[in-house]
């Protein structure tokens, strides 16, 4: 099994990315699908994740801003992120069905 981030790099406050998983080696139509972030300093947390019914969860600091969305078909998943802040700042890491991406880097700055 094999997740792979894609879509991180650094962008203005306001600013709007998009982050892609893709999945290979795995069946993700039952999975639940997470995003999780590290900012420098503190520990990985659960950021938003969205479940095999299309059902969606969020961190509070995120909501309204972050869409969180599955293409089974595809076997990716997205994270897209608009209204940027320096506080979203981070580590982006994706996860399904207990296995885990890379992470890539999101940088916002002032």
């Amino acid at each position: 099994v094999q997740l792979v981030e894609s879509g991180g790099g650094s962008v203005q406050a306001g600013g709007s990315l998009k982050l892609s998983c893709a999945i290979s080696g795995l069946d993700i139509t039952r999975c639940v699908l997470a995003w999780y972030r590290q900012a420098p300093g503190k520990e990985r947390n659960l950021l938003s994740y969205i479940d095999s019914s299309y059902t969606t969860q969020y961190e509070d600091s995120v909501k309204g801003r972050f869409t969180i969305s599955r293409d089974n078909a595809k076997r990716m998943f997205f994270l897209y992120m608009n209204s940027l802040k320096t506080d979203d700042t981070a580590i982006y890491t994706c996860w399904a069905c207990g296995n885990w991406g890379q992470g890539t880097q999101v940088t916002v700055s002032s």
